[in-house]
């Protein structure tokens, strides 16, 4: 019987993983099986089961997995002394790169939580609310420092997530800009938008 393959530096539950984070991308969640992805990795689908328990299992894992990155890094930025818009650029900045170079678990974590089970569902989508009043916080304290010009912090976030998760028809694009030119043209809108 097949092994999956991996490296020194990656488990094999770590390959199961991606590989779901891949297949979620292109089938969807509901529509991706366990077979699918036995298929993916090289295995008989029985064998995934002495790595993980289920596609639940790893939904879950790819979509807490994004969301702890994401809340680590807030932590960090919102400990530094730097000034609010250099802030709130190393937030959009990450973001931007983690919609680049790890595309298919934020996007599966950006669209298939919904498929999540109780109680992680409300346990994400409460991380997601958390992380978005973090951000806007953020945002209000430059416009009481005269940072940021007098917009409503809540719906500045929002519209700049929504332009990051718009990063997945650039995924899709045959003719594009490279990642670094993406990159300095988004940070260049929003943050442009932002100043006051």
């Amino acid at each position: 019987m097949a092994r999956i393959q991996t490296n020194k530096d990656i488990s094999r539950k770590d390959v199961i993983v991606q590989a779901a984070a891949n297949l979620f991308l292109e089938k969807g969640y509901k529509a991706a099986s366990m077979r699918d992805l036995a298929e993916r990795v090289g295995v008989e689908a029985a064998s995934l089961y002495n790595h993980i328990r289920s596609k639940t299992e790893l939904l879950h894992d790819i979509c807490f997995a994004v969301a702890n990155r994401y809340w680590e890094h807030m932590s960090q930025v919102e400990s530094t002394e730097s000034p609010i818009i250099n802030k709130i650029e190393a937030l959009l900045r990450f973001q931007i790169n983690q919609m680049i170079y790890n595309y298919a678990e934020v996007h599966v974590s950006d669209r298939e939580w919904r498929h999540l089970a109780e109680p992680y569902l409300s346990n994400f989508q409460t991380q997601r609310r958390s992380y978005r009043k973090r951000f806007a916080a953020i945002i209000e304290k430059g416009i009481e420092q005269g940072q940021i010009k007098n917009i409503d912090a809540p719906t500045a976030v929002l519209i700049m997530l929504h332009a990051i998760s718009g990063i997945e028809s650039w995924h899709r694009s045959r003719q594009k800009i490279n990642d670094e030119a993406l990159e300095e043209n988004m940070i260049t809108i929003m943050l442009d938008g932002l100043r006051k």
